[in-house]
Formats: structure tokens, sequence, C-alpha cells
């Protein structure tokens, strides 16, 4: 599946469960980590919980590799790798202290094919 499905589906899941603020940076050009970063907010630890395991619900049953999922713990900022695609899933607390956009040099957000098709 190649990085672009995988970051749309992404956001689709995180939209199903109501993440806020969904940020979509395109890092091709800073790592070879991944291709880009998905940054979203969540209300309480029980959503970002939620949101994380939505996420690896939907790209599980698409076949998509998840190499890993951090922070569920504590729940206050969860990671998922899906490999070409990294998931911050982030309280609005830690999301403003780390400031992910600004630190990976303030790219734009760029489009998901959902909301760009309706």
């Amino acid at each position: 599946m190649d990085s672009l499905r995988v970051k749309d589906e992404v956001v689709l899941a995180l939209e199903d469960i109501k993440a806020r603020d969904i940020e979509i940076l395109d890092v091709r050009r800073l790592t070879s980590l991944c291709d880009y970063m998905v940054i979203a907010s969540a209300d309480s630890t029980r959503q970002t919980k939620a949101l994380a395991r939505n996420v690896e619900d939907r790209l599980s049953r698409l076949g998509a590799p998840l190499h890993g999922v951090e922070g569920m713990a504590s729940g206050e900022w969860i990671l998922v790798d899906i490999g070409s695609v990294i998931v911050h899933i982030m309280q609005p607390s830690a999301r403003e202290y780390y400031n992910l956009s600004e630190l990976w040099g303030g790219i734009p957000a760029v489009p998901h094919r959902a909301a760009a098709n309706g």
C-alpha cells in the first residue's frame, strides 16, 4: 500500500473517532524515516487510546504493516508507526508543549484525498 493511501486511511480512522486539529506533514525531504507525519488532538486519555486502536484496526484490515505503538499506558501522547506514516495522537497540553509542526520545519499541511474528494 502506498504512503498516500496509508495517510488517507489514517485520517479517516482519526475522523471516525472525532479527532481534532488533524495535521499532515510531508517530511519526505527531511527524513528517510517516513513520508508523512499525521498529528491529531484528543480531549482525554480514553479518546487518545480509542483513536490509536481505530488507526491500528483500520490499517490492519487493509494489510498495512504496523511496526509499533508507543504511549498506550499513559495515553497523553500515543505514537502509531505504520512505516511510511507515523501518527502522533496527543492531548492538547502535550501537543502545545512539543509543537511537532514547528519542530519538523513548519512544513505546510497537505490535504488528504478524503477531504479533497468530499
